[in-house]
């Protein structure tokens, strides 16, 4: 019996070896934090799996125990002694997992009002804040500094930044795994949280909430940056003109501005933001979120038919010619600013 039982398990086990070397995708793991509020979690993850390997270990000891010596033995045909209304023995099964219970409800208590942010600007004026709204299916981060960054938002290394939590349509959630927790974007509701980069880097985000038929592509970048480097790209940003942008492709900008794609992709404080902003498209290593930037054919297929790569999103398909395609992309990837030698 004892054999059988443990040839079953045996294929469990296999699979929790393998999986305990799946870390994921770097900088999009709650298993390699790179922050505070992502080392708490993950602190208090280990904590509980410590406590969960305890439990574990000593209730199915106890089990094969019994099965072992308490099996039923030929012409055995005594009940084994009834151990009903042992006081010790009760108190003894309720007391360990109220103990076990406490050391878990003190660092998930603490740690609730450490993180708590409330979403006002006028008490967070010494930090960084940035507006997220979510969309079906982009993100869009308007900074106090009096512009909008779309699918990147840019944050400046070792600071708290708070981040005030909207959604435009439907409920979206926020979450960067390797700098912290997630919380939801409701529509008519601000929630806030803050996160903080220990490093330089990009660190991968998702949406962790069901949004609709492309909520996997849902996806956008935090870049965090040194803070010298960050006030300059603050700087840059701030100092974007539409057609200042056109200089270097001023036939891709006619093209753009024919198709009325301004209408929907601002560009500095020209056009409307009702789609990602464009102002720094060019820096973009992804576009839709998703598709690789240094992809012209993608790239022109998305502008022609972007419901075939991303479902049920709301920018309308561009009959463009490829002469025009061409002055386009040019267009597009001259949206720049950050300058050519910087390693951001």
């Amino acid at each position: 019996m004892l054999k059988n039982l443990l040839w079953r398990l045996t294929p469990a086990a296999l699979v929790l070896v393998f999986l305990s070397g799946c870390l994921g995708e770097e900088n999009l793991t709650a298993l390699d934090p790179k922050g505070e509020a992502a080392q708490w979690i993950y602190d208090n993850m280990i904590l509980s799996l410590i406590i969960m390997t305890f439990v574990s270990v000593v209730v199915f000891a106890i089990f094969f125990i019994i099965v072992v010596k308490f099996r039923r033995k030929e012409g055995d045909d005594e009940l084994p002694e009834q151990v009903h209304g042992n006081t010790a023995m009760e108190i003894t099964w309720t007391v360990i997992p109220v103990l076990l219970l406490i050391i878990l409800f003190i660092p998930t208590v603490t740690g609730t009002f450490e993180f708590h942010v409330d979403a006002d600007p006028a008490e967070h004026e010494d930090a960084v804040y940035i507006n997220v709204t979510g969309h079906q299916y982009w993100w869009q981060f308007d900074y106090e500094e009096g512009f909008t960054a779309g699918q990147e938002v840019y944050i400046p290394v070792g600071e708290r930044v708070v981040f005030e939590l909207n959604a435009e349509d439907v409920i979206h959630s926020f979450w960067v795994p390797a700098l912290g927790g997630k919380i939801d974007n409701i529509p008519g509701i601000s929630n806030a949280l803050w996160l903080q980069a220990d490093e330089p880097g990009v660190y991968l985000g998702k949406c962790a909430e069901l949004c609709g038929p492309s909520h996997a592509l849902m996806d956008f970048k935090v870049i965090a940056l040194e803070r010298d480097e960050y006030d300059q790209w603050v700087d840059d940003m701030q100092g974007v003109e539409a057609e200042e942008t056109a200089a270097n492709a001023e036939a891709g900008y006619e093209v753009f501005q024919e198709n009325a794609c301004i209408n929907c992709h601002a560009i500095g404080g020209e056009g409307m933001a009702t789609g990602p902003t464009l102002s720094n498209f060019g820096d973009r290593k992804k576009f839709a979120g998703v598709y690789d930037m240094d992809d012209d054919e993608e790239l022109a297929n998305w502008i022609r038919n972007p419901e075939e790569l991303k479902q049920g999103n709301n920018m309308p398909a561009h009959d463009i010619n490829d002469e025009d395609m061409e002055d386009l992309i040019e267009y597009l990837r001259s949206l720049q600013v950050r300058p050519a030698d910087s390693d951001y």
